[in-house]
């Protein structure tokens, strides 16, 4: 039963593939959304996410970075276009346990009275067995070094710990592919520092958005800038980021790192 379950050895028997016979891990075409009191918040996106892939969505606040995210997890209904996850159809309202997402602030996603228990909720609602629930949990508590943590109660954690758990409760579902929604928000130094190398190790499809760009940067192989809606720079995250005008164009800045390499460079 512990074979079956050991997450990590799950995920890694899993070997990221861009075999053209393997379907996108996201795959977006035409997609486009609008709220009641704000149109074309994503306008005609075409994108695909390749299994294995660790890719960051960056761009100032309001630019549809959540939105985007709610679309692929089924919670909001495109207004035009689709989304596949693993070639089939996201079906908006229908629970994929296949995809996770971790909310920006914990808080919206603890509520249960120990961390064991927020750990095991989604798989008790998934109708596994109790061995099974009971093995998923303390993989994920170990993958994300929460299980000293595990009869502590959530709202007496510090934000690190808060962050590891949430990410612990989302891994309990073994999903494929991981959206993490600007995860480095709150975080001290040292929490900062464990989940960045948490993330490199993942062997898991995953997104994230960040306004910390050093994150991105350390963590992401792929970056994508969005600006108005659409999407403007898709590509290497050093490459793409180190352009100031696109950068300064969409809201932000060169991150400092690489204004330093630039500056060195003959």
């Amino acid at each position: 039963m512990i074979g079956e379950t050991d997450i990590n050895a799950i995920l890694k028997s899993q070997p990221p593939t861009r075999s053209a016979m393997a379907p996108a891990a996201i795959a977006l075409a035409n997609l486009s959304f609008s709220y009641p009191d704000k149109p074309n918040v994503l306008h005609d996106l075409n994108l695909d996410i390749h299994q294995g892939e660790r890719v960051g969505i960056v761009g100032y606040n309001g630019c549809g970075k959540t939105t985007l995210f709610m679309l692929v997890c089924g919670v909001l209904t495109p207004s035009t276009g689709s989304v596949a996850l693993l070639g089939e159809p996201v079906a908006p309202g229908r629970f994929r346990p296949d995809i996770g997402l971790v909310f920006q602030n914990p808080d919206d996603q603890l509520f249960s009275a120990t961390v064991w228990e927020d750990v095991a909720f989604a798989p008790e609602n998934m109708g596994l067995s109790p061995e099974e629930v009971e093995a998923r949990v303390r993989s994920a508590m170990q993958l994300t070094g929460t299980e000293a943590l595990h009869q502590r109660p959530p709202h007496h954690l510090s934000g690190g710990e808060k962050r590891m758990v949430a990410i612990a409760g989302v891994l309990a579902m073994l999903p494929q592919v991981m959206i993490y929604d600007e995860p480095t928000a709150n975080l001290d130094l040292r929490a900062r520092r464990r989940l960045i190398r948490f993330l490199q190790s993942s062997p898991q499809t995953f997104l994230t958005s960040s306004h910390d760009l050093e994150f991105i940067l350390e963590v992401c192989d792929r970056v994508i800038v969005l600006n108005e809606g659409r999407i403007a720079a898709d590509g290497d995250p050093a490459q793409v980021m180190r352009d100031r005008v696109l950068m300064e164009a969409s809201g932000l800045e060169v991150p400092h790192s690489l204004t330093h390499t630039h500056r060195s460079e003959p």
